[in-house]
């Protein structure tokens, strides 16, 4: 009777372990009857007589064994929406545009203090010397000191003097005079306008680069979308977020580099005209020399 109550215990604890460990993980477990079942050990089967018949532990009757959650494709995309964090999921040519689009914004900013520093500058020498000229009496009485710009004087005298064996031809010398004058105006103007240019490029092809990054980044949702197989917003929203920050980075860009060549185009402007006058009043100069050398002429002519 011991070896026999031994055995259906061993029997009944084997059973019970194969339900905990041998059982697929969230498998449902198989109806029970409310009578027990019987097992018939080796020792009855080689006895012949029927065993007493022991009931297999049933389970408890809420215990269920539950599965993980399948995780979607919404569980494992990036929830990081903030500009850095789009920027670090983006593709890599949405990268490219970025990083691109950010560095031409940052030339734009270089481009107006370096650019407004010199304008500046070429101003301020530019009305020292309109000063000077405007109170000389003669172009060799012109003093202009060191901080003002005597270009224009200083070309004057020299043609001035490469032209002292000529003084009958006084036009000629002032059309000589006014062609210098006219090229170092002209020179005065190229060199402000340095740097602009890229303003210009900046303003007109930003919002294109800006665009193709935003092409690209919608293609590649539409393909995350196709490889999901789902049309959940959540899916598609993170690469269209991205692919709009290059949008965005684009007008960031393309704006303040407009406005800043409009603003510069007009000082700019606003320079030339002052050389204009530094050139009108050198030429200014330049004739009365000559009228008053002519009268001194006439007069030892005279006498």
């Amino acid at each position: 009777m011991l070896q026999r109550s031994l055995a259906r215990r061993g029997v009944a604890l084997f059973a019970f372990l194969f339900l905990l460990i041998g059982a697929p993980a969230g498998a449902q477990p198989a109806p029970t009857s409310d009578e027990p079942t019987t097992v018939t050990t080796a020792n009855d089967a080689a006895g012949g007589d029927a065993g007493e018949p022991t009931a297999a532990p049933a389970p408890a009757e809420n215990a269920q064994a539950t599965a993980p959650p399948a995780r979607t494709g919404a569980d494992t995309l990036p929830h990081d929406l903030t500009p850095l964090g789009m920027f670090r999921q983006a593709d890599w040519v949405v990268k490219a545009v970025m990083i691109g689009l950010l560095m031409a914004s940052l030339i734009t900013w270089i481009v107006l203090v370096a650019k407004s520093r010199e304008l500046a500058l070429l101003t301020r020498r530019q009305k020292r010397a309109l000063e000077a000229l405007a109170g000389a009496p003669s172009l060799e009485a012109a003093e202009i000191e060191p901080r003002a710009d005597g270009a224009f004087v200083a070309a004057a005298r020299e043609e001035w003097r490469l032209s002292s064996g000529a003084l009958d031809d006084r036009e000629g010398l002032k059309e000589r005079v006014a062609a210098s004058l006219e090229r170092l105006a002209a020179a005065s103007g190229r060199r402000a306008s340095r740097g602009t240019g890229v303003l210009a490029t900046i303003g007109a092809t930003a919002p294109f680069v800006g665009l193709f990054g935003t092409v690209w980044g919608i293609m590649n949702s539409f393909i995350g979308i196709s490889q999901a197989n789902t049309t959940n917003l959540a899916v598609v929203a993170p690469g269209i977020a991205e692919a709009l920050l290059a949008t965005a980075l684009g007008l960031v860009a393309a704006i303040p580099a407009v406005v800043i060549y409009n603003h510069f185009a007009r000082r700019i402007q606003a320079y030339r005209a002052l050389v204009g006058d530094t050139t009108a009043a050198v030429l200014r100069l330049v004739s009365r020399d000559l009228s008053r050398q002519r009268r001194g002429l006439a007069a030892v002519a005279g006498g």
